[in-house]
């Protein structure tokens, strides 16, 4: 009897740090690199792809120039214009991408939401370049991380499809 009263203040006391523990934030282990509110939205409601365009840069005075207009013709680049594709639940967790083109040329590929666990790591920077080289969703899976993968093609097929 003399061991119940601090056996049981111990385990009280043991258990209050239990009880206490939060969670850290983000959600269901997942990599998110871009949390806006826009994203967050649209993964909720399951939408089509979004496109956006880039703001054209301020260049601040026009220059003086006496030269004929003609001649002052440059030729511009085409804008480049992000679009996300939808986020696609896989048995590992949920996948989303964002491509950027410009013109009608995949110029980067980013992961908006991916699992976060060591095959996903290091599967996104493989899907990341066989996306940019094939310039387009036809690309192979990354083996050990094959869930991951599908779900990257589907997104990146539907944010391709979505730019046309």
């Amino acid at each position: 009897m003399k061991r119940a009263i601090p056996v049981l203040a111990l385990s009280v006391a043991g258990l209050v740090p239990v009880w206490l523990y939060s969670p850290a934030s983000g959600h269901e282990g997942e990599i998110s690199e871009v949390a806006a509110p826009e994203t967050q939205q649209q993964t909720q409601q399951q939408t089509a792809p979004r496109t956006t365009q880039a703001a054209p840069k301020p260049t601040g005075a026009a220059p003086k120039t006496t030269q004929p207009r003609q001649q002052q013709t440059t030729q511009q680049q085409p804008q480049n214009r992000s679009v996300s594709g939808p986020a696609v639940n896989t048995s590992e967790g949920t996948v989303q991408v964002q491509v950027t083109f410009q013109g009608t040329k995949i110029v980067d590929v980013k992961a908006l939401r991916a699992p976060n666990s060591n095959p996903t790591r290091t599967a996104l920077p493989l899907l990341r370049e066989s996306a940019l080289r094939a310039q387009s969703a036809d690309i192979d899976t990354v083996s050990g991380a094959t869930a991951t993968s599908e779900g990257y093609k589907q997104s990146l097929q539907a944010a391709i499809d979505g730019a046309r």
